[in-house]
């Protein structure tokens, strides 16, 4: 069975192979969470009904920009209402509703950004991890080398060696998938990051250019 086959595969590589193994799974369901996850923050959305809040906004229609908003979870609809709302709030000066936005902004990014230092890791520790099993198999079959003496097997000690270099071809198909997407990740959010920065500055501070799209839209 392809079970029975990959349970063999990895227990040649002994200890250092079954932690790989489990990082391997780990890496897989990190991977999958956080597509989710971010999927579920609008990541993808395109942001639209964001900029027909604004566009709302900036022609004046307030309330209508803000009702518009609070049923959505995506992190620019988020931020834009965050942004709105510290603006209508009479007891916040220009100064302190940018320092109530920039705080959400950060609540939000760092929700957004779980779980990358779990990619990161898988993408550091699968190499060493492989490297780790090459070294120490190395060490058993030049041991074995030495205890048979003359009568060594050259291909005897082959085998050895390339068991031994199974960790560390396992510890690099880990961390290439991890380090892929860990920079699609990290791309993604540099995206969200500065849509959010965008809006954000269009409520503060006014800048909003209505266009035609957003003015059929209303």
């Amino acid at each position: 069975m392809a079970f029975d086959r990959l349970l063999a595969f990895v227990s040649m590589g002994g200890a250092a192979m079954w932690a790989i193994a489990i990082l391997s799974v780990i890496t897989v369901a990190l991977i999958l969470w956080k597509a989710m996850r971010l999927l579920s923050l609008g990541a993808w959305s395109g942001g639209k009904r964001t900029d027909l809040a604004l566009g709302l906004w900036a022609n004046g229609h307030k309330e209508e920009a803000i009702a518009s908003l609070k049923s959505r979870r995506s992190l620019r609809a988020m931020l834009a209402l965050a942004a709105m709302q510290a603006t209508l709030k009479p007891e916040l000066d220009q100064t302190a509703a940018e320092a109530e936005t920039t705080r959400v902004a950060r609540a939000l990014l760092v929700r957004a950004r779980a779980g990358l230092r779990g990619l990161e890791l898988a993408s550091t520790i699968g190499p060493l991890l492989g490297l780790l099993g090459t070294v120490t198999g190395m060490i058993a079959a030049f041991q074995a080398l030495q205890e048979a003496g003359s009568r060594a097997d050259p291909a005897a000690l082959a085998g050895g060696i390339w068991e031994a270099l199974l960790t560390t071809a396992a510890g690099m198909a880990v961390a290439i998938p991890a380090s892929i997407a860990l920079t699609w990740f990290e791309s993604v959010l540099d995206g969200l990051r500065h849509d959010m920065e965008d809006s954000a500055t269009q409520i503060l501070h006014g800048t909003q250019q209505v266009t035609p799209q957003q003015q059929a839209a209303e």
